[in-house]
């Protein structure tokens, strides 16, 4: 009666979830109940119950449940078997994603001052995906198109599924500790929100965070948005969009190379120009007011002075030695001995002094005669002045 009732065949359930677990075989139970009772629920693997909406159910949601009523008649209990899950008012799965956006948003993870710029020439990129992934292949052939230079190094990771968060964690710390890669993309392919559920995992986010280079994220299509996008230091529409933003155009560098050279060597032919005519001018000013003439002038001039100096000198010193010539030859003739050379003589007392003055000299001084030959020692016996008669011999 209850399998082929019309109405029991597709029902609506309110209530709160309670006694949840997920069995091996990825079914789901859980117990749906209010105030007044509750009913056991069931959401096999292949219900119809996107994944990403049981994975992310736990005990004390509100839900609205859609299914049958069944027998269980192993136990013989009534369940709900449930084909479609939501939360009530919210969906299950857009609950989950605002209450871990406003718990980033809260810490500051969305901020666009942490946001960290992507180099503008990478060497190595990093790029975190399914190896089988179309999204992978378009990012291969964009940088290869764009920039060959750039070496690309993939961190595998599964991009969906339960498994998906632990292994894009692992991947993004792979590549962020080996301390050669310079930007790191983080791509999916488009899809549903269920099958983009494993990037607004709250330890991706924060895997993403922690990295210690930049993170590019490419997921879905350009309408979907994830808590990975917001966290990430550049959010990108697409996996292609992705690497076009993490390289840049070869042929566009090599235009603004050409443009850049074009530009040097009119700016050096200009400052060429300007240099030749600002040199032209000094050398022109330089000859019109060359020293070169003066210095000539005064050389010349010079030497005319230290010719006449010269000149002078030697008079000066002709006219000094001639006066010492005449100054030797007064010396010679007043010097003593030159009286003595024409017959004169020296007499000197018992002291040594010359006597001048016969007043001086008394009967009986001995006195000493210098002839040019020879001295005299004698006693005078007699003295007379110029005055007094000399006595005859």
């Amino acid at each position: 009666m209850l399998a082929e009732d019309v109405v029991l065949r597709g029902l609506w359930v309110q209530g709160e979830v309670s006694n949840l677990s997920h069995s091996t075989a990825g079914h789901t139970y859980f117990t749906l109940k209010d105030e007044e009772c509750q009913l056991r629920a069931v959401a096999f693997r292949n219900s119809g119950v996107q994944k990403a909406v049981l994975n992310a159910l736990k005990n004390g949601d509100q839900v609205l449940a859609h299914g049958r009523i069944g027998i269980y008649e192993v136990q013989g209990s009534v369940q709900l078997y449930v084909d479609h899950l939501q939360s009530s008012g919210v969906g299950i799965l857009q609950r989950r994603f605002e209450e871990l956006c406003a718990k980033l948003r809260a810490e500051g993870l969305f901020e666009e001052a942490r946001k960290r710029p992507v180099p503008a020439l990478p060497r190595r990129i990093g790029v975190v995906t399914s190896a089988q992934a179309a999204a992978f292949q378009d990012i291969c052939r964009v940088i290869g198109e764009r920039f060959p230079a750039v070496e690309v190094v993939l961190a595998p990771s599964l991009v969906q599924g339960v498994e998906a968060p632990q292994q894009i964690v692992a991947a993004i710390e792979h590549l962020s500790d080996r301390g050669d890669i310079d930007v790191i993309v983080v791509a999916r392919g488009g899809g549903s929100v269920e099958d983009l559920w494993a990037f607004n995992d709250e330890a991706v986010a924060r895997a993403i965070v922690r990295a210690s280079v930049p993170v590019v994220t490419g997921i879905g299509h350009e309408t979907d948005f994830t808590v990975a996008d917001f966290v990430a230091d550049l959010r990108a529409p697409t996996p292609t969009a992705a690497a076009v933003a993490v390289v840049p155009d070869r042929e566009v560098l090599l235009s603004q190379i050409e443009s850049y050279g074009g530009q040097m060597s009119s700016a050096l032919g200009d400052r060429l120009a300007k240099a030749r005519g600002s040199v032209g001018a000094l050398h022109r000013e330089l000859v019109q007011h060359s020293p070169w003439r003066s210095i000539v002038q005064w050389r010349q001039l010079l030497d005319d002075l230290v010719r006449a100096l010269t000149e002078r000198a030697a008079r000066h010193v002709q006219i000094k030695r001639e006066r010492l010539l005449s100054r030797q030859a007064e010396l010679a003739l007043l010097h003593p001995t030159a009286a003595l050379e024409r017959g004169y003589a020296i007499i000197t007392d018992s002291t040594g002094a010359i006597v001048r003055h016969a007043a001086r000299l008394d009967i009986g001084d001995q006195i000493l005669i210098r002839l040019r030959d020879g001295s005299v020692a004698a006693t005078v016996d007699d003295v007379w002045r110029s005055a007094e008669a000399r006595p005859v011999e």
